[in-house]
């Protein structure tokens, strides 16, 4: 059992997606409902938002400069010096009740991106590849809220969640294609506290995903076993990357989304950044290769 320590107290209304840049040695992370995004330089610990005119739910490093954002409603470019975004196309514009969720980039620098129903949380949004060229196609269909996607440190297997059906899924990924195929069932949260949300991948293929309402990060390996949990202080951590120059500390991003005041009054620290050093070594988070 570890314990995870605050970072940053930002108090995000619905903290997200968080990533490292190992390029730039910079952390960030998007608050979806409180329209920013964020960035952290942990060396002098200044942290500093950009705000944005919709809301940005996950972010990638480009490989040219600057940030692939996916928003509600499509994808953005995002300057990384201003933060300015500028829109390059829609997804599920004929689906007025679901939004983009959960993405990470393949070890190709594919960006997969995967949507809820933020209404009546139904089977009806998908999730999506973004090629360099910035073509999109679906390739997991029926998904009713999108999370916990990273890939094995070889690329050949894709982790995936749909939440509210708490399961975390293992799929066999086509490198190539960037295809994922042959779903089986890596662990199920059906005993426990919370629900499967944000994940990411460590050095030895172990995956350490964030538990929604369980007050925890569990790390799961590549066989299905629980073997370790990070607690901590706030009742909604939402996703975890590995950063720090060493790639040995997690960072885990949290939310104050759908809390009521007597739970805001309990844990004050909600929606804050926190890191713990688990004792293994993350993975440089690709970047997005268009």
């Amino acid at each position: 059992m570890m314990h995870a320590e605050l970072v940053h107290d930002g108090r995000a209304a619905h903290g997200e997606g968080v990533t490292w840049s190992a390029r730039h040695q910079r952390l960030y992370w998007v608050d979806i409902d409180g329209r920013a995004i964020w960035h952290l330089d942990p060396d002098s610990g200044a942290a500093d938002r950009w705000p944005t005119p919709d809301r940005v739910t996950a972010v990638a490093v480009r490989r040219v400069g600057g940030l692939l954002a996916a928003t509600a409603g499509g994808l953005a470019f995002v300057d990384d010096e201003s933060g300015a975004l500028r829109p390059i196309t829609e997804i599920e514009a004929d689906l007025p009740n679901t939004r983009l969720n959960d993405g990470r980039c393949d070890r190709q620098g594919r960006f997969l991106i995967g949507g809820i129903d933020e209404v009546d949380m139904q089977p009806i949004s998908a999730v999506y590849r973004v090629d360099p060229d910035l073509r999109v196609t679906p390739v997991i269909g029926e998904v009713r809220c999108a999370n916990s996607i990273c890939f094995s440190p070889d690329g050949r297997t894709m982790y995936f969640a749909d939440t509210p059906q708490r399961l975390i899924w293992a799929y066999d990924y086509d490198v190539a294609a960037g295809l994922p195929m042959n779903r089986r069932v890596l662990y199920d949260f059906a005993n426990e506290p919370g629900s499967p949300d944000g994940s990411t991948v460590d050095a030895d293929g172990c995956v350490w995903n964030a538990e929604w309402n369980g007050r925890r990060v569990v790390r799961i390996t590549p066989d299905g076993r629980l073997d370790r949990i990070v607690e901590l202080p706030v009742y909604n951590p939402t996703c975890a990357v590995f950063g720090g120059r060493a790639l040995d500390t997690l960072y885990i991003i949290s939310s104050r989304q759908l809390m009521t005041e007597a739970q805001l009054t309990a844990d004050p620290l909600s929606g804050g950044l926190f890191a713990v050093r688990p004792g293994v070594g993350g993975i440089a988070e690709p970047e997005f290769a268009g």
